[in-house]
């Protein structure tokens, strides 16, 4: 009931922040926010929005197979902020683009433009429902399955408020409503870590040298370049799946071509760059803790990590507060990755795909037909209940990022023009062809390719481009 009370409580809260900022609100509201957005409240927000429910859960568990390894491709991500911001968010703000797959309209064709378009609602219906089917699993195991609630109404009634809060102002909303998130998520995670330190009879600065001297801070590796930790494997990846998975996903960008300025836009997107680097630090000193305490209580490490916080969190282990505050850290991040997805994906469907931006009863029909295929994609996922085949689609998506890379780089990079009738088969080519090779090498050679793959399938693409292209200039 403590949990079910916080999660009613936390969306009362949601609610009245869009009732506020959706006063009069018009397409433009939905989908771009009239450009009136503070860069400094869409900065804050966006650390909540780029971090899903289940990174919370993931992130801390990461430390008992890879240590703190994971910092070197937050690393990377730095400088992939700096590139969007100074290569992409120029292009974006002087075509004064709504979504950015237009940008592939005027450059490249219709062709290229859809490609694009459906390439990103495929990667984010799927990624997306699987984010929010393991929050919902979570949620389900530990409070809602107790009351007798079934699985397919705790998704439609989680699904249900996303849509409630966000069905008029859109994106307007999203903006205040993730910093309401990020404030949560951040706040919840520091009370848990002094909770886990104050079960270990530490203060601050003990548990800040018990993390330091553990063996699972270890951050670097450049002694193994067959290891896909490797500091420049996760580097230089950390850096292309920014550019990616930011700078060409209308989800996480929509939210920036809110603010009034393009050197507004800029300022935001470095300013939450910075602060990827400590606020993952901060999951993973939680879980060095999380798996000190499990050795002092005696209690057997999960088999997967994901299960390391809930273990202790969700359980009452470490108390009634932690408890309330793990419900809001995890329904935060949840909430803030689901409905920017279902917000971005409306909007690209009727910019993109239908090309009638201006219809509002569009927009509102296709809003609601999008929660309803996000429902029962999240039921589907429970059919099938297999861990292999959820990772199976988390490796999809991440393939299908590759010729949103190849399409964008070859606009931007050439002006060569693109053959719209081959676009989609390469397009499609190309995720399958860095597939054949992952496999033939670790066929021959034992050697596994990790985040790279997103590199290559990215090349792959703009070859295939540059090959059947014509050699005019664009126009």
């Amino acid at each position: 009931m403590i949990i079910i009370m916080t999660i009613l409580l936390y969306f009362a809260v949601l609610l009245g922040v869009s009732r506020l900022t959706a006063k009069k609100a018009t397409n433009e509201t939905f989908y771009r926010g009239e450009r009136r957005s503070p860069w400094y409240v869409v900065a804050f927000g966006m650390i909540g929005a780029s971090i899903s429910g289940v990174s919370v859960m993931s992130v801390p568990g990461m430390v008992t197979e890879t240590g703190m390894t994971y910092l070197q491709a937050c690393m990377g991500f730095i400088l992939g902020y700096f590139a969007v911001a100074f290569l992409l968010l120029p292009v974006y703000y002087r075509l004064n683009l709504t979504t950015i797959y237009t940008y592939l309209d005027q450059r490249l064709g219709t062709g290229a433009y859809k490609t694009g378009a459906w390439f990103f609602m495929l990667s984010k219906m799927t990624r997306a429902a699987v984010s929010f089917y393991v929050v919902c699993v979570i949620l389900q195991r530990f409070a809602l399955e107790q009351t007798g609630m079934p699985f397919a109404a705790t998704v439609v009634c989680m699904v249900a408020l996303i849509w409630l809060y966000t069905r008029r102002g859109g994106i307007k909303t999203l903006v205040w409503t993730d910093t309401l998130h990020t404030a949560c998520l951040l706040t919840s995670v520091v009370l848990i870590l002094a909770g886990v330190a104050d079960a270990l009879g530490m203060d601050a600065e003990e548990a800040v040298r018990a993390v330091a001297a553990s063996p699972m801070s270890r951050m670097f590796v450049f002694d193994d370049w067959m290891s896909t930790q490797n500091f420049w494997k996760q580097f230089l990846s950390g850096i292309f799946i920014v550019i990616v998975m930011t700078g060409l996903d209308q989800d996480m960008m929509q939210k920036n071509l809110t603010c009034k300025t393009l050197r507004e836009a800029q300022k935001d997107m470095c300013t939450y760059g910075f602060a990827f680097l400590p606020t993952n630090l901060l999951f993973l000193s939680l879980g060095v803790l999380l798996v000190m305490l499990a050795g002092r209580q005696g209690m057997p490490l999960p088999a997967s990590g994901d299960e390391l916080l809930p273990m202790f969190a969700a359980t009452g282990n470490l108390g009634t507060a932690v408890v309330v505050l793990f419900t809001i850290g995890i329904v935060a991040a949840s909430f803030s990755s689901a409905d920017s997805a279902l917000t971005s994906l409306t909007t690209s469907f009727c910019v993109d795909i239908c090309r009638r931006p201006a219809d509002e009863r569009l927009r509102c029909r296709v809003h609601l037909g999008l929660c309803g295929l996000f429902v029962m994609f999240i039921l589907l996922f429970r059919m099938i209940n297999s861990t292999s085949v959820i990772n199976a689609i988390y490796i999809l998506c991440s393939y299908t990022y590759g010729p949103l890379l190849g399409l964008f780089a070859f606009g931007l990079l050439t002006k060569r023009c693109a053959d719209n009738r081959c676009v989609p088969w390469i397009a499609i080519g190309a995720p399958l062809a860095c597939f054949a090779i992952d496999k033939m090498t670790v066929a021959t050679t034992g050697y596994r390719f990790g985040y790279e793959l997103l590199m290559m399938n990215g090349l792959i693409t703009f070859a295939g481009l540059w090959i059947t292209g014509k050699r005019r200039k664009a126009a």
